[in-house]
């Protein structure tokens, strides 16, 4: 069974988010934690929760993915903002424990010119505190294209981050095709090799969620700049091939393309149709 989905609002709550992912034929869909730009978050309603996890269940939803706000970075060289931003991922952490099926995506951070050793060390410690030998949330390190200081667009990357990590039973990855292929990883051309790689560094086993994108930039660009499905340079058959590949299945798909809910129904009608 395909698990495919799209970003979606929950400004009127993540039940309706989830009726609107039922309205364009999906079965998982992804949300913002919290205002994407800044640190507020929706007050969670129980008895909403309640309803979501009953309507998960009666549609066989897949897991859904919830996305860390964009202003958090773990390896800024203030102080002050690394702290702003470990107080969103506990605060994160502590609410996904009330969603049900849910995983926690976020962007690794920038180094913002410490170099990124230092990046990596410096989101290793923030981990270090906030994850404990309780925890039970699969948190995923999102894949990235290279733009500027961005930390985690290599394989290595992310692989440092989940080693320095002391509890990381439940820590992962989450790959997104359009920075995959900026970020210099063939996926048109040598899939099969992107994914061994992948393999041989981190583990398949850690990988667990997907975004699905175009791109409109071209290979090894480092640029992040999604494009609608087959209308960029990635292309409709090489996405087709991502989502039927054997070792890909099972897992959640969730488009990230400059679209409305009309466009999304259609993307997802077309990859139903080439599902295999």
């Amino acid at each position: 069974m395909l698990i495919i989905g799209c970003h979606l609002s929950i400004t009127n709550g993540i039940y309706n988010a989830a009726l609107n992912a039922l309205s364009i034929g999906a079965n998982t869909f992804q949300f913002f934690s919290r205002n994407p730009r800044g640190g507020k978050a929706r007050d969670l309603d129980m008895a909403e929760l309640k309803k979501l996890r009953q309507l998960m269940e009666e549609h066989e939803f897949g897991p859904i993915v919830a996305h860390g706000s964009y202003t958090m970075n773990l390896a800024s060289n203030k102080q002050q903002t690394r702290e702003f931003a470990k107080m969103i991922l506990k605060d994160d952490l502590e609410r996904l424990k009330h969603i049900p099926n849910a995983y926690y995506v976020f962007h690794p951070g920038s180094h913002v010119g410490q170099g990124i050793e230092k990046g990596i060390e410096l989101i290793i410690e923030a981990l270090n505190e906030v994850i404990d030998e309780n925890n039970n949330i699969t948190i995923l390190l999102e894949g990235m294209s290279g733009k500027g200081t961005e930390i985690g667009s290599n394989m290595e990357e992310l692989r440092k981050i989940i080693d320095g990590v002391k509890y990381n039973e439940k820590l992962g990855i989450c790959i997104d095709t359009c920075h995959l292929y900026s970020a210099g990883y063939d996926i048109v051309n040598d899939l099969d090799g992107v994914l061994k790689e992948i393999d041989e560094i981190i583990g398949l086993e850690r990988l667990k969620a997907v975004h699905l994108n175009d791109s409109k930039m071209d290979f090894n660009s480092s640029k992040d700049r999604h494009e609608v499905i087959g209308k960029g340079t990635i292309g409709l058959e090489a996405l087709v091939n991502v989502i039927n590949h054997p070792l890909l299945k099972g897992l959640p798909f969730n488009l990230e393309t400059p679209n409305d809910l009309e466009g999304y129904k259609k993307e997802i009608e077309i990859l139903r149709r080439e599902y295999r």
